[in-house]
This record gives structure tokens, C-alpha cells and sequence, in this order.
């Protein structure tokens, strides 16, 4: 380990699906066996085993002092904004002379556009690129800021590609679902569609996006649908997080607050302006939709 360089942290979000999780504690790995000269470790904020905080005590018994975690998370939502910041003030407070920097979600970065285009052709087979409609399915959010940065990646996907389109859509908690979105690219004129899961790893998530466009597929034969696998472990994606780790260290973090629901006020979302600091147990993936009551809280930080 480097005497001088602080420890890299990687959050993720969790999931019940033990492929999923050891997908990303497999990355996990690879980036420490890429990056010697660093400690490497990662956890959880639910769901999957290590918890984030059992990572960062890991750290703490070899010796780090200093860390940079970074959000293995692909849209600045609840869990980036303000369970992570918490659960590391949390561990701030149970392990004395601990100091970290905070990282960014990973983005609509070009480095992902890449893979993403990677997937569509991997099974577009021999449709002519201008004539596939693609839908990209976000994992959906209550906070109307994520699921717009998912509409930003689509637009940015778009953007030189040649698809006859882009259309988004989100597996829950928000509109429109894989057959609503599936419905409006029909009605735009799509015959080939190609549903594209904007996810880091597979899941249980990503798994109902293939189920739900295999669905709606066989009850609507005058539309061929092909599914694409989601990002993975890709070069890309390793190279990315180390960005985001050296952008941590330098304190050159960017994040947009200008649409962001705990700092701004927009229709509907009032409330939310200025909550404080509280991590949640946000169970998405055991396969119910739901929506937050009174009292559920996402506070909001940027760096530390």
C-alpha cells in the first residue's frame, strides 16, 4: 500500500440478486489487482453483503486514514445524494481521524456511450442501424432530477449515432414502464426496437426490463424487439471510476445542483428543500414498486 495515497472506496447500491452482487465485488477486485499502489475496497449501502461501513472499518484496520469514495451508481439520485454522504459521516464519527473525499455518480459519460453502443450492436444483428429505435430503461427514481439524467443520457446516445431514435423508459418508480415506453415507439413508427437496460450489472431489475420487453413482444407481433445486455465490467468502466477517484482527490467534483429536488424547489417536491441527513433502507429490488411516505429523508452533500 501507498504511504501516500489515500484508499479508494466504491459504493454500491445492493442488490438481491447474488449474480448482481458478486458481479460487483468482482470489480471491485479487479480495480485493486489493476491498481496496486492503491487499497481498494467496496460495500454496500443495503441489500448485499460487505455493508459500506463494514468496507470502511476494513480500510481503517490496514492502516488507511484517508479514503475517496466513489458512487458505483450511474444517476446522482437519493442513494448518491444522501444515504452514501450519511453513511460515511456516520462512519467519520465511529472511527476519530478519519478524513475522505466524495466522488460523483459515473454519468452518461462518452466512456459508457461507447459500451452502450457496444450492446445494441451486439444484437442488432443484420438491421440497419437507421432503422432501429432504441429504448433505454432506467432504473427509475422518485427524484425527478435522476430520472432526468437518464433522458440526458438518452438524448446524448442519440446524438451521431444514426438510430432512427432514442426513447426512455424506467422499471420503476417512475412513467413510463418498459410497455408504455415499448407503446410510444411503436406509435412513432418503430418496427425494430432494441431495449437497452442502462445498468452498471445484471440484477433483479435489469432482469424484469428483459422479462417485461419479452412480454410485451409476444402480444404485439407487428414490432420485433431484441433485449441488449447491460454495461458490465468493462474497461471503460474501470478506467471511469479511477476518473472519478482523481477527481475526488483534487476536489474538481462538478455536481449539478441546479435541478436538484433538496436544494431547489420544484412543483411537487417542496418538501424535500434543505432535508437533513438520514440513511434509508430503500428495498427496490425484492420486486414491489412502492413510493415514500411522510418522513422518509434524503439529506444532500457534495464533498466532506
Amino acid at each position: 500500500m501507498s504511504t501516500t495515497a489515500p484508499a479508494l472506496l466504491v459504493a454500491g447500491h445492493g442488490t438481491r440478486d447474488d449474480a448482481g452482487a458478486e458481479a460487483f465485488r468482482s470489480f471491485v477486485e479487479e480495480l485493486g489487482r489493476r491498481h496496486p499502489e492503491l487499497t481498494v475496497a467496496g460495500g454496500f449501502i443495503e441489500l448485499s453483503p460487505p455493508p459500506l461501513g463494514e468496507a470502511v472499518t476494513g480500510l481503517v484496520e490496514q492502516g488507511v486514514r484517508r479514503f475517496a469514495a466513489v458512487p458505483l451508481m450511474l444517476v446522482s439520485a437519493g442513494h448518491a445524494k444522501g444515504d452514501i454522504p450519511a453513511a460515511l459521516a456516520r462512519e467519520k464519527e465511529r472511527h476519530p481521524g478519519i478524513s475522505y473525499t466524495y466522488g460523483r455518480p459515473l454519468g452518461p459519460h462518452p466512456a459508457l456511450l461507447s459500451v452502450l453502443e457496444r450492446r445494441v450492436d451486439e444484437v442488432r444483428g443484420d438491421w440497419a442501424r437507421e432503422e432501429v429505435t432504441v429504448l433505454l430503461v432506467g432504473r427509475g427514481s422518485t427524484d425527478p432530477d435522476a430520472n432526468a439524467e437518464v433522458h440526458k443520457a438518452a438524448r446524448l446516445f442519440w446524438e451521431g449515432r444514426g438510430y432512427a431514435g432514442v426513447e426512455t423508459a424506467f422499471v420503476s418508480l417512475a412513467a413510463p414502464d418498459v410497455p408504455s415506453g415499448l407503446d410510444r415507439c411503436v406509435r412513432l413508427g418503430a418496427g425494430k426496437v432494441v431495449v437497452l437496460p442502462y445498468f452498471l450489472f445484471t440484477g433483479i431489475l435489469p432482469e424484469r426490463v428483459r422479462q417485461q420487453a419479452a412480454g410485451w413482444a409476444q402480444a404485439h407481433p407487428e414490432a420485433e424487439v431484441r433485449c441488449a445486455e447491460v454495461i458490465g465490467p468493462e474497461e471503460e468502466l474501470l478506467d471511469l471510476v479511477m476518473e472519478r477517484y482523481r477527481e475526488a482527490l483534487k476536489g474538481d467534483l462538478r455536481m449539478n445542483c441546479d435541478s436538484c429536488v433538496y436544494r431547489v424547489a420544484l412543483p411537487g417536491f417542496e418538501d424535500k428543500v434543505g432535508m437533513p441527513q438520514q440513511p434509508h433502507f430503500h428495498p427496490d429490488d425484492d420486486g414491489h414498486h412502492h413510493h415514500h411516505g411522510a418522513g422518509h429523508h434524503h439529506g444532500h452533500a457534495h464533498a466532506h
